[in-house]
């Protein structure tokens, strides 16, 4: 009857207050403080600035200030400003199918005034004095004269105000300040030519001089190690060109956070593109490896539709195969025209690292490649047979190469594996492979089972081989087991880290001189928003200064990791993370660190090692399964090869 009575209630159609509609469109747009710091830089830059200062105040909540000095806003439009669906940017219906601005919709002021104490300050050009006007939660003041420089300046304070469910729900203030320096990060990449800068909390993140150059702002941003691994891409085909720079494939990352994509200035999302992207890199990053992209397309407004997603971040372009084409070929194009190979770096005093130094590609890596430039060529002569304007500009650069490769363990890490020691000294004084190891110094992780269990593993009659550097193959009550070597030592590890984790006992090592490491602001935060989980991991985190970190301590079990790149993986999971329970991270971080510390496909083990690894198989729950679910064994029975061998009856 409840029901019934409340049905009957809102059958009647009403139209909605100003008050109401104002409130879903922040709803819709203005999901968080970073959304409206977007919204107030495309007007910046819409009103053709060229300096934009941006002040926060806890991660936004408490202020966001845009200050740029452009046109201002003229004093008749005031008041029209803050109202909904006003905008000088279009006219007609027509319009959106030419839009050449960063705002059209005419929601963003509206929004925001709507559900904060809002005020700007305006001036145009032929203005001797600007104009001060207020909005409190959407209620409006009276337009007052005041002083003020050329340009506008708009103060958001305490966002969300009236709608108290949407403010308990905003994250810590280092999380949202991140979100915030993500937004400002994508205008200042889609604009180098600005000045710009970033306060929070009174303390200068960015201040950004304006560059002709996007190298320049992205060494700026990135750091030089980044920005010495990347290669300039350019074509042009009828109006479209496409341009940026995409990374070495020793530059990668766990998932597409360090893909940029603009679309005329503006910062966009496209899944044909990143799927053109990853293609361009496949048989040159390892399967789960992204790489990292500044990519630029400018086209004429009219062969894309931008008003398809409330917050303009995605769009639909009139042909996006011709596209997706284009930018395949681009991409091949400079990759066949230059060396990937990874290069041999020499030390301080000249002396042969050897574990930088790369290995000879396997035969499956040879197929790769020839597959990789087969196949590419195949694709560039459609694309020329297609368009026979093409132009594919492709200046080589020089790319120093620094190979991450895994480094040898030894008796003293938690499941010693000796021989890749002896394997990097080998490779140093030019010795064949197959030389004779020493006995390895095996140390069985700590993990309770029944001794019984165990000495019946440790004292079966096995007769183990390794094959493809890859794959043990051994019977196995009576079956052909073939196992995988990283999938079933990633679990052992997995198994003894996570009792560790648990038991809040994992080896840390103190570093000597911390190691630095330069992230963007926004992994800064996340990485800093967990340090405290981190440290029970033994991985020690602590702020430096603007977006650089110390990394105090580290897992004694981890000690061969490259902590750079563990740290960074870390960040690119919290970020990829859809607001997971501690529970869920914890796990997660588990399994990456496992599987950072587990021995890897293609390197080669002694008889020792084999054995030790196949006695721990028994330790453990579920041997079966790597914690990322796939199979660590496969069996043939001995039924099975008899009737594969025709040896039936």
């Amino acid at each position: 009857m409840e029901r019934k009575a409340f049905v009957e209630a809102i059958s009647r159609i009403h139209q909605l207050d100003t008050s109401v509609i104002n409130k879903i469109a922040a709803g819709e747009v203005i999901e968080r403080p970073a959304s409206a710091v977007k919204e107030l830089l495309d007007n910046s830059i819409d009103a053709l600035a060229t300096r934009i200062e941006v002040d926060i105040m806890n991660g936004g909540a408490d202020l966001i200030r845009v200050v740029d000095n452009g046109e201002g806003i003229h004093p008749d439009d005031l008041l029209l400003a803050v109202s909904s669906h006003a905008t000088s940017k279009i006219t007609s219906a027509d319009d959106l199918f030419s839009v050449q601005t960063m705002g059209f919709r005419g929601e963003a002021l509206a929004s925001i005034s709507e559900v904060s104490r809002f005020r700007i300050r305006t001036r145009t050009a032929d203005q001797s004095q600007g104009l001060e006007f207020e909005v409190n939660t959407g209620t409006a003041g009276k337009p007052q004269p005041c002083g003020c420089p050329l340009g506008t300046a708009i103060e958001v304070r305490q966002l969300f105000a009236n709608t108290p469910v949407r403010r308990k729900f905003l994250k810590t203030t280092k999380t949202e300040f991140g979100h915030i320096s993500e937004q400002f990060t994508r205008a200042a990449l889609a604009h180098p030519r600005l000045y710009m800068v970033l306060r929070h909390n009174n303390k200068v993140i960015f201040d950004l001089p304006p560059s002709e150059n996007l190298i320049d702002r992205l060494r700026l941003f990135y750091g030089k190690k980044l920005a010495d691994h990347l290669i300039w891409v350019e074509s042009e085909v009828d109006d479209i060109r496409i341009w940026g720079y995409v990374s070495h494939p020793s530059e990668n990352k766990s998932t597409r956070k360090g893909q940029y994509l603009f679309l005329n200035g503006r910062w966009i999302q496209d899944r044909t593109l990143q799927h053109a992207l990853t293609e361009a890199y496949r048989g040159l990053l390892m399967v789960g490896r992204q790489p990292i992209s500044f990519l630029y397309l400018d086209m004429p407004a009219s062969m894309v539709d931008v008003n398809v997603h409330p917050t303009k971040s995605e769009v639909r372009f009139r042909d996006g195969q011709h596209l997706y084409r284009q930018l395949l070929s681009t991409l091949r194009s400079q990759f066949l025209s230059m060396d990937l190979q990874s290069q041999m770096s020499l030390g301080k005093k000249g002396d042969i690292d050897p574990a930088s130094i790369a290995p000879p590609p396997t035969p499956q890596q040879q197929q790769s490649q020839l597959e990789l430039t087969s196949w590419a060529k195949e694709q560039l002569g459609q694309v020329a047979k297609d368009h026979p304007a093409v132009q594919i500009s492709s200046a080589p650069r020089s790319i120093a190469s620094t190979p991450d490769l895994a480094a040898p363990f030894t008796s003293k890490d938690a499941i010693p594996l000796s021989h890749f020691q002896q394997v990097a000294e080998q490779l140093h004084s030019a010795q064949a492979p197959e030389a004779a190891a020493e006995p390895a110094d095996l140390v069985i992780p700590d993990i309770d089972r029944p001794a019984d269990q165990f000495a019946e593993a440790a004292t079966a009659d096995l007769r183990p081989i390794q094959v493809l550097n890859c794959y043990i193959v051994v019977e196995i009550k009576g079956a052909l087991t073939i196992i995988d070597q990283h999938a079933l030592h990633e679990r052992i590890m997995y198994e003894y880290f996570r009792k560790r984790v648990l038991a809040q006992s994992v080896e840390a090592q103190k570093l000597l001189v911390p190691l630095t490491i330069e992230m963007s602001a926004k992994e800064t935060a996340l990485i800093l928003d967990h340090a405290e989980m981190l440290g029970s991991f033994g991985l020690g985190i602590e702020e430096f200064g603007g977006n650089t970190l110390l990394v105090t301590s580290y897992p004694v079990m981890l000690k061969k990791a490259n902590l750079e790149q563990l740290v960074r993986d870390i960040a690119d999971n919290l970020d990829n993370a859809k607001q997971p329970s501690r529970r869920d991270l914890l796990d997660d971080l588990i399994t990456m660190m496992s599987c950072k510390a587990a021995i890897k496909a293609g390197q080669r083990l002694t008889q020792e090692e084999i054995y030790s690894l196949l006695e721990q198989r028994h330790l453990i729950d579920d041997a079966h399964h790597c914690p990322h679910g796939r199979p660590s064994a496969l069996v043939l029975s001995h039924a099975e090869l008899d009737r594969q061998f025709g040896r039936m009856g």
